[in-house]
């Protein structure tokens, strides 16, 4: 009910809230994809890509783990003639954030491979026919005129696994993001709990048999236009012969500031790592009890060996595409660790 809205039973009772809750996010229509459809010339994303791109911030371990990932597997990449550490550290990186990562090759004179580039995966769309690609330099279909169309064949294009449709990759955290919106909207709520000193809202309790109907819409308007950070504004009320409870102002911020914040904080944290299946300890999380969270070094090497080395697997892909060797790793070295006496 926003604040125009006044209900008013049969008893004479009129009410009114004010005070509305602001929407920062809401992206329950971005887990609703369906098949990724074609305008004609080519197809589009399931999901929106740039919504992915503002989603990487959402929360800090949300960016945190996929940092992670991007970082260990440039400690390992060797670069080649072919391909630099600058293009594949894009080309990483828009693989997990967007589940899609595109590499143009550039042919020499006769013809042969020269290199590969990052193409950025935010503005490159699949067409509909084999091996046709466009970059869209808006990330809309709209600017026809400035569609740029890549030679025939000459995009690489490694997708995550979707069960839905085999155009584009959607990443593997998607089932996270409500965790992610949540653990975002805690916070923000903190943060205007305190940015408004601790006037989270109160109960105005209006009983006063002197005021006619008009003294309470004047009432309202008083307060309608005291809301707002940074406008707190006292109230002066005279009613002559009135009652001694005729007017309360029934506080509720002790309520809200007794909201589930660390509980909310820590579950979604937990679900979001579930989702990106980071240890907590590789991202500088602290323990809540005294046991810890483990061996560091143990953890680090399992989940090198579970998830980075599959995702090098996926990278080596772009070798039998190109037909040589342009991307390659490092072996893992385990790190050393003395034995207790």
């Amino acid at each position: 009910m926003s604040d125009t809205d006044i209900v008013q039973t049969a008893g004479g009772v009129s009410m009114f809230a004010f005070g509305d809750a602001e929407a920062v996010l809401d992206r329950r229509e971005l887990l609703d994809y369906v098949e990724s459809r074609s305008n004609g010339r080519w197809y589009e994303p399931p999901v929106p890509l740039r919504a992915l791109a503002r989603i990487l911030r959402v929360s800090p371990h949300h960016s945190s783990a996929i940092m992670v990932k991007r970082n260990l597997l440039m400690r390992s990449f060797k670069p080649s003639a072919l391909l630099s550490r600058a293009d594949f550290s894009k080309f990483a990186m828009d693989y997990i954030v967007m589940g899609n990562s595109y590499l143009e090759e550039v042919q020499n004179i006769a013809g042969r491979p020269m290199a590969l580039k990052h193409a950025l995966s935010i503005n490159t769309r699949r067409g509909i026919k084999p091996g046709q690609f466009f970059f869209l330099p808006k990330g809309t279909w709209g600017a026809w005129g400035q569609v740029h169309e890549f030679a025939p064949g000459s995009i690489f294009q490694l997708a995550e696994t979707d069960v839905a449709q085999e155009i584009y990759g959607l990443p593997e955290y998607l089932s996270a993001l409500q965790s992610g919106f949540l653990n975002e909207a805690a916070t923000l709520f903190r943060r205007r709990y305190y940015l408004n000193g601790a006037h989270a809202g109160f109960v105005f309790y209006l009983n006063e048999p002197t005021l006619d109907p008009n003294d309470v819409e004047a009432v309202r308007e008083s307060l309608r236009s005291a809301r707002g950070v940074g406008n707190f504004k006292n109230l002066f009320i005279h009613a002559p012969n009135g009652k001694k409870d005729g007017v309360q102002i029934i506080p509720i911020s002790e309520v809200a500031a007794k909201d589930d914040f660390l509980n909310i904080k820590n579950a979604t944290r937990d679900d979001i790592l579930a989702a990106h299946r980071v240890p907590p300890q590789l991202l500088g999380v602290v323990p809540q009890n005294n046991g810890g969270f483990g061996d560091v070094g143990k953890a680090a090497e399992i989940f090198y060996r579970n998830e980075i080395e599959p995702l090098q697997t996926r990278f080596l892909e772009v070798n039998d595409w190109i037909g040589a060797e342009a991307v390659a790793f490092e072996p893992f070295e385990q790190t050393a660790r003395s034995e207790p006496e």
